[in-house]
């Protein structure tokens, strides 16, 4: 997991450091010579020549020129997005090729690896866990799994379950001891993750400063296991995606490497100014429960929503949730296993985002019910194509 690997299963919050390495876009540049625009649904009535009216007029072409800027001017291979308005209309758009070896289209609203955005789903589940009287978010993490979590200046009589959600804990990253092939094709058990990780000597005293781990994520789903007595997939699937009918939304199995639905391959580049190569058939069990879900754009719009809306968690936990600290320069801040991001227009969004070998997804959900989420097909190598992600949530946000 060096080089992007390492980025996509370590920091999708992208604030530690920004180490990032220039981006090649010559090798996705034939790219531009499909752009479509997905079906859109008309936008929500407004009075002619109103400013609602204008903004709700210029969001679709807004939102496909940065779209089409990702991939002219970033050399994603290709890019994705669905945004939802106040009234719960969706618009799909896409830019580029699904496949740079034939040159097919991007499907609309395709299936992708979602990342680190799987850790909002298992902070849910363990949230839930949490309101059932099951979990204690301030109980220790030897309090679930005795004796497992020791090491160099680490002691899990010592860290919460709150710390792991919040990244507060100081464990350290087990995905930059990984190699890209490795875990391209290799299964890796949880407890495995945890051993590499363990190895090493703890990032921080718990507690003391917010530093983003895996790490925390893999022990989170341990405890989720451990308490209910069933695997982690299978919580998630009953708890989050057949309540709130999440139909594209999935755990793979083990050995899966595959997208079972629609998708556009997902590219890799190791160095970061090497060639692009097909990463789409993959292992994805070294992400687990901190990046293993597939997904689509509009189904995590819908899950952002619900959680957003009430329809995932009690009162108090959801307000847990929402309780966030600092998570570097940019105005993030990160609360359990969700992150709220300004806006440029004012007020925030909440979500979490995500990278992982082939594809980053980005985007939220806003307080009056807006969402956007952006898909693009390979790990951005510089700040600047990051920030590109970013702001093309932000354009469809904003108008």
């Amino acid at each position: 997991m060096r080089a992007q690997i390492r980025q996509g299963l370590r920091c999708s919050t992208r604030q530690q450091g920004g180490r990032r390495r220039r981006a090649v876009s010559a090798a996705a540049t034939v790219a531009i010579g499909v752009m479509t625009l997905g079906a859109l649904a008309p936008p929500a009535a407004s009075a002619p020549g109103s400013a609602a009216a204008s903004a709700a007029a210029a969001r679709p072409d807004a939102v496909q020129r940065a779209l089409n800027a990702l991939v002219r001017d970033d050399g994603m291979p290709a890019a994705l997005a669905s945004v939802q308005d106040r009234n719960g209309r969706t618009r799909t758009y896409t830019a580029g090729v699904g496949d740079l070896t034939t040159g097919s289209k991007v499907p609309r609203d395709g299936q992708v690896r979602i990342g680190s955005n799987t850790k909002a789903f298992t902070a849910v589940v363990v949230l839930q866990l949490v309101g059932e009287g099951k979990i204690g978010l301030d109980a220790t993490v030897d309090t679930y799994l005795p004796g497992l979590v020791h090491g160099e200046g680490i002691d899990g009589r010592g860290i919460t379950v709150r710390q792991l959600l919040q990244h507060t804990s100081g464990l350290p990253e087990y995905g930059i001891h990984v190699d890209d092939d490795e875990i391209r094709n290799r299964y890796f058990e949880p407890r495995e993750l945890l051993d590499i990780a363990l190895r090493y000597k703890a990032d921080a005293a718990p507690g003391t400063t917010w530093g983003y781990s895996n790490t925390n994520y893999v022990l989170a789903g341990l405890i989720v296991q451990k308490v209910t007595g069933r695997p982690l997939a299978e919580e998630m699937d009953r708890r989050i995606v057949k309540r709130i009918g999440l139909r594209h939304t999935y755990f793979p199995a083990p050995g899966e490497m595959t997208i079972r639905e629609p998708h556009p391959r997902g590219y890799h580049r190791n160095p970061a100014d090497g060639p692009l190569r097909d990463f789409t058939q993959m292992d994805p069990s070294a992400g687990w429960a901190a990046g293993q879900l597939i997904s689509t754009n509009s189904d995590l719009n819908r899950f952002f929503t619900a959680l957003l809306a009430g329809r995932l968690l009690p009162a108090d936990q959801l307000a847990e949730m929402r309780t966030t600290v600092p998570a570097g320069t940019s105005g993030l801040r990160y609360g359990l296993g969700l992150t709220s991001r300004p806006l440029s227009c004012g007020g925030v969004y909440w979500g979490h985002g995500g990278d992982i070998a082939g594809y980053e997804t980005r985007g939220g959900v806003t307080d009056d019910g807006r969402a956007a989420n952006v898909a693009v097909t390979t790990i951005p190598t510089d700040e600047a194509a990051t920030q590109h992600v970013k702001d093309a949530v932000d354009r469809a946000l904003c108008g």
